[in-house]
């Protein structure tokens, strides 16, 4: 452990030293190209510039410094952290240049130059922070800076926590198994993990002091079992292993459970999803505007050039209109750009990889999302958001409804242009149920969990399956 604490430091240490290479390179370039296009001539002398700048920076660090290399964090939170250490920086560099000029008798630079720097230092810096996290996981997928976790019950509670601990490759770390009394339900479980013995096992291991060889353990036990419990934690302490109790309700309820204080006492609760608050609404729905009504504008450049495609391959209607299951189960029309000669299963079958039915500029647009593009204009009138759970045909509504528990509660928000379940591997035709459970947890998860920088996340992510075509995309 003592290690890995060292290779986790020094990450964090390397990706600072990035941050003031990263600043300077650009600096420089800045200063040395003098963009006119960004109306920049300062007369001033360089260095009270670089000065002001790597200040700013060290301000900046301070309080925003970077998170990639901890391995429990979501990509929205680096995204939210990128956002706040590039505002605070142009703040502190806006101030600490007024002031050094101030001092010296300088002129301020013609057209202040910090309002055209900073978007493009924050792109440049958000950049560098998803080839930091990149290589971080590659570092841990090599076995370096990894960390060994242990489970301790039966509950599918369990399940939830070694899914994001097995699948984020830049969380760095290695499931051992689990002990417990009886075999865990996999049903739901994205990788199964080992039995290494029962309760009695660990209890006797514990009891002779052997080291369990590992840097944490998740425990998800009832509380009629406080003693072991209490055994294991003393354990964890004499062992300097960390500590998580997993509640074994949560999994059964389904939703999440926030924490509060009474006092001393530690209880739970069934918090509100975000998106019920008022605030949290209004982010959500300003941001879908502007961003659809850029894209709409932009549509209507594209819209005839690939009306006449459409038209020379397949005749037919330019547009595919079909009734989908909405906000609060009710009804709306979703827009696409036909893909498909028109066919009598369109509202029962869903596209297959070589299905007959497309013809070969739709096959393009349904790689590329394209046919996805007039759903702006749903996104526009209110039906759907630009992030949330896929809208489904109202075919597919009433048939997993009956087959899946909680398949309703996805419809707790907007449908969306992509999501949570798209951007993490359950996009596309569902073969087999448990493809479709896979999304609707994924769908629950994203309502239960979602913030504006998630939603900023899902669209990064989009946009890097447009560029590398996703293999279930069809």
């Amino acid at each position: 452990m003592e290690k890995n604490t060292r290779t986790t430091n020094l990450l964090d240490k390397l990706i600072i030293i990035a941050d003031f290479l990263v600043l300077n390179i650009f600096f420089a370039l800045y200063l040395r190209y003098d963009w006119k296009v960004l109306h920049f001539s300062t007369g001033i002398d360089s260095k009270y510039l670089y000065l002001s700048v790597n200040g700013a920076m060290v301000i900046a660090q301070y309080f925003y410094s970077n998170v990639v290399y901890k391995r429990k964090i979501q990509i929205d939170a680096v995204i939210r952290r990128a956002t706040f250490l590039t505002f605070t920086f142009v703040l502190a560099a806006f101030c600490i240049t007024k002031i050094l000029l101030s001092i010296y008798g300088l002129k301020s630079p013609s057209g202040f130059f910090y309002p055209y720097f900073a978007p493009v230092l924050y792109l440049v810096i958000l950049s560098s922070r998803f080839v930091e996290r990149y290589l971080i996981g590659y570092i841990r997928m090599m076995g370096r800076n990894h960390r060994t976790a242990l489970f301790i019950g039966s509950d599918n509670a369990l399940l939830s926590v070694s899914n994001q601990l097995a699948n984020d490759l830049t969380m760095g770390y290695n499931i051992i198994g689990y002990y417990a009394d009886k075999e865990i339900a996999y049903e739901h479980a994205d990788k199964d993990m080992p039995r290494k013995g029962s309760l009695a096992d660990l209890v006797e291991l514990m009891e002779k002091g052997e080291p369990l060889g590992v840097d944490e353990i998740y425990c998800s036990l009832c509380d009629d079992r406080e003693d072991l419990i209490r055994a294991i934690m003393n354990y964890c302490d004499k062992n300097v292993i960390h500590f998580y109790y997993v509640p074994p309700f949560t999994h059964t309820f389904g939703f999440n459970l926030s924490m509060e204080r009474i006092g001393t006492s530690v209880v739970f609760t069934n918090h509100e999803t975000p998106l019920t608050l008022m605030s949290n609404r209004i982010i959500k729905r300003t941001f879908d505007v502007i961003f659809s009504l850029i894209i709409c504008l932009g549509l209507l450049v594209l819209i005839p050039i690939i009306a006449v495609i459409i038209k020379i391959q397949s005749p037919g209607p330019i547009f595919f209109r079909q009734k989908r299951t909405g906000l609060g189960g009710k009804d709306f029309v979703c827009y696409k750009f036909r893909s498909m000669h028109v066919n009598v299963d369109a509202d029962k079958l869903q596209a297959t990889e070589h299905d007959p039915r497309k013809f070969a500029f739709g096959n393009f647009m349904r790689k590329s999302n394209i046919d996805e593009l007039p759903q702006f204009y749903c996104v526009l009138k209110g039906d759907m958001s630009i992030v949330g759970p896929r809208p489904h045909m109202l075919y597919h509504t009433e048939m997993y409804s009956a087959l899946i528990d909680k398949y309703m509660v996805r419809h707790f928000a907007k449908p969306g242009i992509t999501g949570w379940a798209q951007v993490t591997g359950f996009r596309g035709e569902t073969k087999e149920l448990w493809q479709m459970e896979g999304r609707v947890r994924k769908d629950i998860w994203y309502i239960e969990n979602w913030t504006f920088w998630l939603d900023l996340a899902i669209i990064f992510k989009t946009a890097k399956q447009i560029i590398i075509h996703d293999k279930q995309a069809y």
